[in-house]
């Protein structure tokens, strides 16, 4: 083992200076020891309102805070001991002075100065000591420091005790941070007995003793909230709950608020002495869920009516048993689907409510911000979180299915970084199956045609104007991309052609700018496929670039069905009305018609026809919410809405059958009514006409009448 070396100094040497400080001096000039920052700082927190709570940030002082604090808890002490019933607090016109008061029992007056003038004095310091019932006491105080301190720190601390059990009260002042201390003559008393204590913060301490009103009356509201049944008044506005910090969450939402749970757990320990003694941790959740928020998630928790400010651990274990139980449940549905879930998924707008009330909790410091690890909660915690969590999964699928929806989101999110990337490297090369359009300088004149086959190609290469015309061809139908991945979007051949070709990237909003081509343009065969054809790139085109339909750049162009060669020349018909139109045309002989079954049947006269018109169909988007709902119920996953929307058309089939079957019978009434008003006009027929005569025109004239409003009425109810 070395020795320790000597050191060589020059001169005389000075002795440091030790000195002794009193309690007052110590408390004044290091408050932050006792009460924390003695600065202001921003705190995220709330505010209540009329009626709700407004969440910002406030200025917000620690240490004069938990000044009064230490004097309202006093009072709540004397609650959890079943001595008190109500506590009043004013805040004066001045901002400056403070009044607590409660209706206790007060405590005997030969103690007063030692409680508010000398540190480490109290009643609350039997950490290892039970009630009558057996289980450890339950305290917000537990130091013996808070109450001096903030007597020691004040420029009037006046306290008035009445005592219960000696009826008698007594009023003793201490000025100046307890410099000087006046009392009066104990006397008696009328009315209720208790503790009332005024209070003047010291300016020089805490450099303004000025009180944020809100601030206090919040703290107020808060201790309310967090002790039913215990009635609070600020300002003689009064506050009194039944449900505890449930009634905070509906405050907060009252749509959305859920109480998870409310429990006491109970355990047994050793106390210091080895004698085995029980514990009780009452624990409440609530919580409420904001659906359209993307911010992250709040937690409001309290201990022994203390708020955690700087949370601690019953945050972390609330959070990680919740957030790992939604994970759980949907493993399975996430691995099927191939994504992950990550916290925030679960807890964005997420609002936790809670509250613990326990024996001897432990925090990191006097200012009680925030709570340390504590075995006996730990398990209490994660009983509780077990025996909730099932309860809550099975009352909340929507919450799951928002879960999820939003690993969905996040997943294409990045799906759609990954694309951008791709679409920047497809842009630069070059696209074998596109029939570019040879104009160089002035791009926005030239428009892409989107043809249903190779074949079309064909014809849309002789016939199309080089300069402004390009073409690409389609393999039977496109993919629906509702129901695809993005990855699977990008590794689809002919998607990523369409965009190379255009300049389009998934992702990335539409550059008009410096588009290849200003007009996309379908052209498919005028069948049943072709319409599936193009609204499958209607779909396309609108998931991920709907600014396109908004500046009319999507297009359709329709091909001619018939090919008229007649005696003026071929005339190009898009639908067999137009056609049988032309057959009764008297002044044109038709000699030949030709059905095109799709564009490769065409002859270049029709394919000049189509593309050398002045303008094709602007698919034109009025409501892109509703477009967006509806391509959704056409092209999404679920069939459901898909199924409600076949069977609506299939019912309103039945209502007109039914409608016509009701004129149907309107008219035969009509025709009987008529040959009975017929048969008695032949009553009055002259004797020139027989009256079998007569009965056979009637009938025979009622009959052609009938015919024609049937007829009629047919076929006005077949055109609504």
């Amino acid at each position: 083992m070395t020795s320790v070396g000597s050191v060589k100094r020059k001169g005389a040497t000075k002795d440091a200076l030790i000195e002794s400080k009193d309690q007052r001096w110590h408390c004044r000039n290091r408050i932050t020891l006792v009460f924390g920052s003695n600065d202001i700082e921003d705190l995220e927190t709330y505010i209540y309102t009329e009626k709700g709570v407004d969440f910002r940030t406030v200025k917000f002082h620690q240490a004069k805070s938990k000044a009064i604090e230490e004097i309202l808890d006093n009072s709540i002490d004397e609650y959890y001991r079943g001595h008190v019933t109500e506590i009043h607090c004013w805040l004066n016109a001045d901002k400056k002075t403070v009044i607590v008061e409660d209706n206790g029992i007060g405590f005997p007056l030969d103690k007063v100065k030692q409680v508010y003038s000398e540190f480490r004095t109290g009643s609350k310091f039997k950490d290892e000591e039970v009630d009558e019932k057996g289980f450890l006491h339950r305290t917000l105080g537990q130091n013996g420091l808070g109450a001096a301190a903030t007597c020691l720190t004040s420029d009037l601390f006046k306290v008035r005790i009445r005592h219960y059990n000696t009826k008698k009260e007594q009023t003793t002042s201490f000025i100046d941070g307890a410099l000087k201390t006046t009392k009066t003559t104990p006397k008696a008393f009328k009315g209720h007995s208790g503790v009332k204590v005024e209070l003047v913060l010291s300016k020089e301490v805490y450099k303004n003793n000025i009180i944020d009103e809100d601030l206090l009356r919040k703290r107020i509201i808060d201790l309310a909230y967090n002790n039913p049944g215990l009635a609070f008044y600020f300002n003689d506005e009064k506050f009194h709950f039944k449900k505890g910090l449930f009634e905070l969450a509906t405050r907060i939402d009252p749509e959305s608020a859920q109480l998870f749970g409310e429990e006491v757990f109970v355990y047994e320990t050793e106390n210091a002495k080895g004698k085995k003694v029980k514990g009780a941790i009452d624990i409440s959740v609530s919580f409420t869920i904001d659906r359209n928020s993307e911010e992250r998630e709040r937690f409001i928790s309290f201990v022994n009516s203390t708020p955690t400010f700087d949370g601690g651990f019953h945050h972390d274990r609330i959070k990680r048993l919740f957030v790992n139980s939604v994970k759980e449940k949907l493993e399975r549905q996430v691995k099927k689907e191939k994504m992950t879930i990550v916290d925030n998924d679960v807890l964005t707008g997420m609002t936790f409510i809670a509250g613990l009330t326990m024996p001897n909790p432990r925090f990191e410091s006097q200012t009680k911000r925030k709570l340390v690890r504590d075995q006996n909660l730990e398990k209490g915690l994660e009983q509780f979180m077990a025996k909730n969590m099932e309860k809550f999964l099975r009352k909340n699928k929507e919450f799951l299915e928002l879960v999820t929806e939003r690993a969905k989101s996040r997943h294409r999110f990045q799906e759609l970084k990954d694309a951008s990337k791709k679409g920047r490297q497809a842009k630069k090369q070059r696209v074998e199956k596109l029939l570019d359009a040879n104009e160089r300088k002035d791009r926005h004149l030239c428009s892409l045609f989107i043809c249903e086959g190779d074949s079309a190609i064909g014809g849309l290469r002789s016939a199309r104007h080089k300069l402004y015309q390009g073409g690409i061809a389609l393999k039977g139908k496109p993919m629906n991309v509702a129901q695809a991945t993005i990855k699977d979007i990008l590794e689809n051949q002919e998607f990523s052609d369409i965009m190379a070709s255009v300049g389009l990237t998934i992702g990335q909003p539409v550059d008009f700018d410096k588009l290849r081509y200003s007009k996309i343009v379908f052209l498919s065969d005028s069948d049943v496929d072709g319409g599936h054809i193009n609204t499958l790139l209607t779909n396309f085109f609108f998931q991920f670039w709907p600014e396109l339909f908004e500046n009319g750049a999507i297009q359709l162009a329709k091909a001619p069905l018939f090919e008229v060669i007649t005696d003026k020349g071929t005339i190009f018909i898009e639908t067999p009305e137009q056609l049988e139109g032309l057959k009764k045309k008297t002044d044109i002989k038709i000699r030949e018609i030709q059905r095109n079954k799709g564009l490769g049947e065409m002859s270049p006269e029709a394919f000049k026809y189509v593309l050398n018109r002045d303008h094709f169909t602007t698919i034109n988007i009025k409501d892109v919410k509703e477009a967006r709902k509806m391509l959704n119920v056409c092209f999404g996953k679920d069939s459901a809405p898909r199924k409600e929307l076949l069977l609506d058309e299939e019912n309103n089939s039945d209502k007109l059958l039914k409608e016509l079957q009701k004129k149907a019978r309107e008219v035969a009434e009509d025709l009987d009514e008529s040959l009975k008003a017929d048969a008695a006009l032949t009553k009055s027929v002259k004797k020139k006409v027989t009256k079998k005569q007569a009965k056979k025109v009637a009938k025979k004239t009622a009959k052609k009448t009938a015919t024609k409003t049937a007829k009629k009425t047919v076929k006005k109810t077949t055109k609504s």
